[in-house]
């Protein structure tokens, strides 16, 4: 049986393959809340959701990241994916909700085990860095 993937995941694929971040100003809702696997709070905003994104999409969004499964339900996106970061094997999900108007509301990333969890806090503070992000 073949889904349909929902256009704003299409879109996230899209940006992934080509690494325009531009696209993430039409894929993000105003008040987007991003939920990252190492800041205990909340990332509210379009803004700062921007840069996790950006950051993400530059650190584990590496040449080996690839998504293994894909669950899709009606504005909710689960993505399964596997990625290999300074010789640590990273698994983790994507969990994204979508509006009715096709932008991301919530942005929710969970990664296994705890050695990828401490590579990906390191090297997504220094993208945020790179960003001029302020490290939460």
């Amino acid at each position: 049986m073949s889904l349909t993937i929902p256009p704003v995941i299409a879109k996230w694929h899209q940006l992934l393959d080509t690494r325009e971040m531009k696209l993430l100003d039409e894929m993000l809702a105003h008040d987007v809340n991003f939920y990252s696997p190492v800041v205990h709070t909340v990332q509210k905003g379009k803004e700062i959701t921007r840069l996790y994104l950006m950051g993400a999409a530059m650190t584990i969004g590496n040449e080996s990241f690839r998504y293994v499964r894909e669950v899709y339900d009606d504005g909710f996106a689960l993505l399964e994916f596997e990625t290999e970061m300074n010789g640590i094997i990273v698994n983790g999900v994507d969990m994204i909700s979508w509006d009715e108007d096709d932008l991301i509301t919530e942005f929710k990333v969970m990664i296994r085990p705890l050695k990828a969890v401490n590579m990906v806090h390191a090297m997504m503070g220094q993208a945020l860095q790179n960003f001029g992000a302020k490290k939460a």
